[in-house]
């Protein structure tokens, strides 16, 4: 059972409730608060372009990587719908390879690093994102934090019925791996009104803080703020999304 395989034809439909103009602001205003110049953004695990696109209309140059083609193809579609010219390219960014250098700017949202399970991995990732950006260029990212995963998707079950898709949500949380595993079941009706069954396995990693903070400085990252829940303060025990701004 691929990830996002698919799940991203109906991803967008689920997550309507995201406030994706409120992360643009957020993201934007981070910038503005360094003092950064960006023109330009490499963004990991972009999916179906949420970010990304908004960002394109803004004028930044950006470039969007993610390993699934489904939610790349959903991407492409949207941003040709709004005349956006987007580059787009499918690959693991457990294994990123990217040519440009002296970037302004990588960003990666909505908890992309999650879905990186081993150490090294994102060891990788931290590695070469120092190497492809410029001198003082920033690095913006989130995780879900080590109490959400654990706690609040825990061993937990959700689900919901809509109009034309149904879905339920099954986790099993693995406390001496730390990997909360996502048994994604979902219904999706045809143009007959006939539903579709689905399933999809996801598997996170919860990092804690200090973990996430000792790989970035051992990829070469020294100076680097951590903010909780959208805020500009120090995240609390129970916040749910951890944000690290890392500085070149």
């Amino acid at each position: 059972m691929d990830q996002y395989r698919d799940f991203a034809f109906v991803y967008d439909e689920l997550m309507d409730d995201v406030d994706y103009n409120g992360w643009i602001d957020y993201i934007e205003q981070i910038i503005k608060d360094e003092n950064a110049e960006v023109k330009n953004i490499l963004e990991l695990a972009c999916g179906t372009g949420n970010i990304t696109i908004p960002l394109a209309k803004k004028n930044y140059d950006i470039a969007g990587i993610d390993i699934s083609d489904e939610m790349l193809n959903v991407a492409r579609s949207k941003a040709e719908k709004q005349g956006i010219d987007l580059v787009l390219l499918e690959q693991d960014i457990a294994e990123l390879d990217f040519d440009v250098t002296n970037l302004d700017c990588v960003l990666c949202a909505c908890d992309g690093f999650n879905y990186i399970t081993y150490d090294e991995d994102l060891m990788n990732v931290f590695t070469k994102t120092h190497e492809l950006l410029k001198e003082e260029g920033i690095f913006i990212f989130d995780i879900s934090s080590f109490y959400k995963l654990s706690t609040v998707l825990g061993d937990n079950m959700y689900g919901e019925n809509r109009d034309g898709v149904s879905y339920m949500w099954q986790n099993y949380f693995d406390d001496e791996q730390n990997l909360v595993e996502m048994e994604l079941t979902f219904f999706v009706a045809d143009e007959n009104g006939k539903y579709d069954k689905h399933e999809e396995r996801h598997l996170q990693r919860a990092y804690t803080e200090e973990e996430i903070l000792d790989m970035l400085e051992e990829a070469g990252f020294s100076d680097v703020k951590v903010y909780g829940d959208f805020t500009f303060e120090q995240p609390e025990e129970d916040c749910e999304r951890v944000f690290f701004v890392c500085r070149k």
